[in-house]
């Protein structure tokens, strides 16, 4: 009995043995051995990690592209998102600006030409940053009474946006003037107003206008949306 048990033992040893050594050799020929082994995640990351420091960029694109297809995807959008929030951001917490801290001047600008206009060129001059949005409420001429010439219907969309102002940004608009040599109205200056998101106009402020030739006429006149460049820039 003890010899027939001892022969068993050895033949099962045997066995394992032998089956080990198969194991092994799944593991060795990168077979799908390797998985039951539980090498085959390790194995992987090592090789990606290997060929991100052998290969730069493109070790980490190629990692990208096997594990996630939309990481690169998700990475421009992340930056674009990240950019548009530090945008947004310079706005949280700033208040409108009320308009006896900014500097606002004008130049009549193509006298007598197609491209007649006043340039609007608003400055901050206080430390505290402010923001501007849609276009100025402006009336011509000594008028005061009147009503704010309206929107030019030819102006680019995106007059609902808030443009933020440090200490000396500045922003510009321009009042477009038509004269069309009759009953047209001749002034140096005009009364201009900031409005809040709701339409609201604040104070007006009395603005001479500069330039060769100071004095303006027209017929007829709208206004820009304020942006961070100057319109009619030729």
């Amino acid at each position: 009995m003890t010899t027939h048990r001892a022969r068993r033992t050895a033949r099962s040893a045997a066995l394992a043995a032998v089956t080990a050594a198969l194991a092994l050799g799944l593991t060795a020929c990168g077979g799908d051995g390797s998985k039951a082994a539980g090498t085959g995640h390790a194995a992987g990351a090592t090789q990606s990690h290997t060929a991100s420091d052998g290969h730069g960029n493109h070790g980490a694109e190629q990692a990208g592209r096997d594990g996630d297809t939309d990481k690169g995807a998700r990475s421009a959008t992340a930056l674009g998102g990240a950019v548009e929030i530090a945008s947004t951001s310079t706005t949280a917490g700033v208040q409108q600006c009320r308009g006896d801290e900014m500097l606002v001047t004008a130049v009549h600008r193509f006298a007598g030409q197609p491209g007649d206009h006043l340039l609007v060129t608003a400055s901050n001059k206080n430390t505290t940053p402010c923001w501007v949005t849609s276009y100025p409420a402006v009336k011509l001429g000594g008028d005061v009474d009147g009503a704010a010439l309206p929107h030019s219907k030819k102006d680019a969309p995106g007059g609902d946006k808030r443009i933020t102002l440090r200490l000396g940004d500045k922003a510009y608009s321009a009042v477009n003037l038509f004269d069309y040599g009759s009953k047209n109205h001749t002034a140096r200056s005009f009364a201009l107003a900031l409005r809040g998101t709701d339409g609201h106009v604040g104070p007006f402020y009395s603005v001479d206008a500069k330039g060769r030739k100071p004095q303006f006429s027209w017929n007829e006149a709208d206004v820009l949306n304020w942006n961070t460049k100057k319109p009619y820039d030729f």
